[in-house]
């Protein structure tokens, strides 16, 4: 490249090779990290990187699918790698999963899930995304409904139903629910029809909402009933006339 000097040239200096500095590359990303405990030690903080390596050991959780459209269930093993252990830092944070069925119709395709998943875990961060990303599939055949009454709209959706599980076990994720004052307003409307129901002697109830209850489009439960001239969910309180 050629430069132009317009100034007035006052001394110069050869520059040996011997004398030029090398250049330091950049620092390659860490996987742990120094925190100051207020005593004025320092703390070695691991956090979950894709750098960390596998221990001999891990600590899982493994859970059971049940579906009305296979005839065999599905088995769920979530792996956690526990960080920090023995400290106050210590942490447990998804490391690999598996999915296991005697049904093989679906083994390619899960095959490949549960690789890419467990390359998400392992990447470390908020890898709470996934559960979002997993419920929002929908099976073009239609979805089913679990036990309780909560629809599923797919096989995938329901894999990221127990990751949340899981999650949330973990303390990754965080059940907010309802608050006091919700939950008192449902289990009021739920007693007030159970008892209407029961004046009529025509009250039957499944595992946990009433018989002919429809399907609430907010949390998406079969608990929804009509409570004076209104459709109440009798789980979230969603009511259409607020």
């Amino acid at each position: 490249m050629t430069v132009k000097i317009s100034d007035k040239i006052v001394g110069f200096n050869v520059i040996k090779p011997e004398d030029e500095k090398p250049v330091e590359s950049p620092p390659r990303a860490q996987v742990s990290e120094s925190l100051d405990t207020g005593s004025g030690d320092k703390a070695k903080i691991v956090r979950m990187h894709e750098k960390v390596v596998r221990p001999e050991m891990l600590i899982g959780n493994t859970y059971k699918i049940k579906t009305p459209v296979s005839t065999y269930a599905f088995y769920i093993t979530i792996n956690d790698i526990l960080l920090n252990p023995g400290t106050p830092y210590e942490k447990r944070r998804p490391f690999e999963i598996f999915i296991n069925s005697k049904n093989m119709d679906h083994y390619q395709w899960i095959s490949g899930l549960t690789l890419i998943i467990s390359a998400v875990f392992r990447k470390g961060g908020d890898v709470t995304f996934l559960v979002n990303e997993l419920q929002s599939v929908f099976d073009p055949k239609g979805g089913y409904f679990k036990r309780g009454g909560k629809y599923m709209p797919s096989l995938v959706a329901e894999i990221g139903d127990a990751i949340e599980s899981h999650l949330k076990r973990i303390g990754m994720m965080v059940d907010v629910g309802l608050d006091k004052h919700q939950q008192e307003l449902v289990d009021q409307k739920r007693k007030e029809y159970e008892d209407k129901q029961a004046a009529g002697d025509r009250y039957s109830v499944s595992d946990d909402f009433p018989e002919g209850a429809v399907l609430c489009a907010k949390c998406n439960i079969k608990a929804t009933v009509l409570m004076d001239g209104c459709m109440t969910c009798l789980n979230c309180g969603e009511s259409k006339c607020g």
